[in-house]
């Protein structure tokens, strides 16, 4: 056992330690805008990527991934509209290989936001009467960066070993009124054997804390109070660890056609979830998707995910409940380094759908390196 797996060994033993100690604490959906995803080759497969992200958006999905982009460096870019573009979501990564090809350094930038949310703090009058002129807007965002590291541990003709971690800083705001910083760490490790390829990211190592503040006039405490809302002045959440498995398989057709599958298995030890496996405190949430591509050159994706029990529509009793999931479909193509990729991903069930339209681009930056290590 190489020295990189068993420090992930280790870390893997302190998170299931930590999220033994501290699970009453935690908050099972802390920071869930970095489970959005990226890029939206990813987002077509339903974000099963741990095992085959090879580009910039490695560093999100898995660092250990980066050692992949092997020629010069990559700029990705993704902007997302959800919910009729009410949320707003944005993506940036660069990918920098070194010349030696065994080392690979990734910055990730990550925001999601909804503008313009109505204040209605000042709605009624002190009279009692309603005075729609009273009303404010405000936004609440979501920023994360990431900056990662990634080493070639053991490369040979058919078996490569790659590790990764990343440091990630968080920043939360809503409005005026309260503003978070949040720290933390996530780990990675990817196998290629043949065809075959494992991929391995532990999130939140060491668990992720958000320190929160809050901001209020002597006018807005008072209407707080008097509404009988509570005054908050300081407030810490934490973000139990999480294992993502992710196993894949390239599957030849002759030289110019490819097939990859990938399933992903996201394993959260915050409390039982309603996810497909659903247990206490463990809880498993399965991802399927699926590559075809072309001479590399045009790729044709699909995946599901997100499988959740829900009521059935059109059951006013609420009792009648059904298995959904979040299908996606998508499409890229690439040339001479560049690539233009397009996921079409539902956000809510199969028979009430809301679709949303995803487009990413990734861009080359510089000359290739002449000697890179394969």
């Amino acid at each position: 056992m190489t020295m990189s797996i068993r420090i992930f060994v280790c870390l893997l033993a302190l998170a299931a330690s930590c999220a033994g100690d501290a699970a009453a604490q935690f908050r099972k959906y802390s920071n869930e805008f970095l489970n959005i995803g990226a890029g939206a080759r990813g987002l077509a497969m339903g974000g099963a990527q741990v095992a085959v992200a090879d580009d910039g958006t490695a560093g999100y999905w898995n660092p250990a991934g980066l050692m992949e982009v092997k020629d010069r460096p990559i700029l990705h870019l993704m902007h997302a509209g959800y919910f009729s573009g009410i949320g707003k979501y944005d993506y940036a990564s660069a990918a920098l290989p070194a010349t030696d090809g065994r080392r690979a350094l990734g910055v990730t930038l990550l925001r999601f936001a909804i503008d313009d949310i109505p204040n209605t703090l000042y709605l009624v009058e002190p009279d009692g009467t309603i005075n729609y002129n009273n009303i404010r807007s405000f936004s609440s965002a979501d920023y994360a960066f990431l900056l990662s590291y990634a080493q070639r541990i053991v490369e040979e003709e058919h078996r490569s070993i790659s590790f990764g971690v990343n440091a990630k800083v968080i920043h939360r705001s809503v409005g005026s009124f309260a503003r978070a910083w949040g720290f933390g760490l996530d780990a990675g490790l990817r196998i290629r054997w043949h065809n075959w390829r494992l991929g391995a990211t532990l999130r939140d190592v060491t668990t992720t804390f958000n320190a929160w503040s809050f901001s209020f006039t002597e006018r807005e405490k008072e209407v707080l109070y008097l509404t009988k809302n509570d005054i908050p002045v300081k407030s810490t959440e934490l973000t139990a660890p999480r294992l993502i498995l992710g196993f894949a398989r390239d599957l030849r057709i002759g030289d110019r056609f490819r097939i990859t599958p990938e399933m992903d298995l996201d394993f959260t030890f915050d409390g039982k979830r309603n996810v497909l496996l659903s247990g206490q405190p463990v809880s498993i949430d399965p991802r399927l998707g699926i590559e075809a591509g072309y001479r590399d050159v045009i790729m044709l994706r699909a995946g599901i995910s997100n499988f959740q029990q829900g009521l059935k529509d059109g059951d006013t009793l609420n009792v009648r409940k059904a298995w959904i999931f979040q299908p996606s479909l998508g499409a890229g193509f690439r040339w001479s380094g560049f690539s233009v990729d397009y996921a079409f991903s539902n956000l809510a069930n199969q028979s009430n759908p809301l679709y949303s339209h995803v487009f990413s681009l990734r861009v080359p930056l510089g000359r290739a390196n002449r000697n890179p290590i394969r």
